[in-house]
């Protein structure tokens, strides 16, 4: 959950940008969304309730999320649990004072410890505020965050939905999303990433709330958990 400390740091951000701070912001956004779109309708009724999945922004939410990316839920869960030092608390300070080798012990592939570390070392060096790029506009942020190499944009998106809250964001280059988009509205051929993120144009501004509708739909129907974090 975000804290009451990152709401009140989020609130510049209302009245230009929608944010999900909660339950029943996710609950607004399916109504809208069903207003929007009611082929949506169905689709809601086969995915169930939408889970919130918040984390904190900073430096442990984006971690998580490079962590968990290409792996299974409980690959990643077992890597994370290595990562965690014996307080339960991932900084940046932390992970710069790290051995060059730990990330063996971790089980994480070379180049997300090379990606780990640049961002670790851009953050305890002051040039990366994580938590204060959750307050700009979502062009604004995509592009700060993609610029750091190692961070793609499927990465970028994901971190602004989970750690920033953001509500209109969607991460066409998801497969799973791909699917579930292409399967819930009978689409004749799974969608790619550019016109999947022209489609959901028409969800704006809660694009962030149909990601979550479409990946809990997916999980429905194929009874897998595809949601990248947890």
């Amino acid at each position: 959950m975000l804290s009451s400390a990152m709401d009140s740091r989020l609130e510049p951000l209302r009245g230009d940008v929608q944010i999900i701070r909660n339950e029943d912001d996710v609950r607004q956004g399916l109504k809208a969304l069903l207003r929007i779109d009611p082929r949506l309708a169905s689709i809601a009724e086969d995915a169930g309730p939408l889970p919130l999945r918040l984390r904190e922004p900073g430096f442990a939410g984006l971690a998580h999320i490079i962590v968990s990316q290409m792996v299974s839920r409980a690959s990643a869960e077992a890597i994370w649990r290595r990562m965690l030092p014996a307080d339960g608390l991932l900084t940046a300070d932390g992970y710069v004072l790290l051995h060059p080798e730990a990330w063996r012990e971790f089980g994480l592939s070379r180049a997300k410890a090379e990606t780990l570390s640049r961002i670790a070392e851009a953050v305890a060096a002051g040039r990366l505020d994580l938590s204060g790029l959750c307050l700009k506009p979502p062009g604004e942020a995509l592009a700060e965050l993609t610029a750091l190499k190692g961070v793609g944009p499927w990465t970028a998106e994901v971190y602004l939905m989970f750690c920033g809250g953001h509500a209109d964001v969607f991460p066409a280059g998801d497969v799973a999303l791909q699917n579930a988009v292409g399967t819930g509205l009978r689409l004749a051929a799974r969608p790619q990433a550019k016109a999947l993120a022209r489609l959901a144009e028409a969800w704006s501004p809660w694009r962030s709330v149909a990601a979550r509708l479409f990946w809990a739909y997916y999980a429905a129907k194929m009874r897998r958990d595809m949601v990248p974090v947890g």
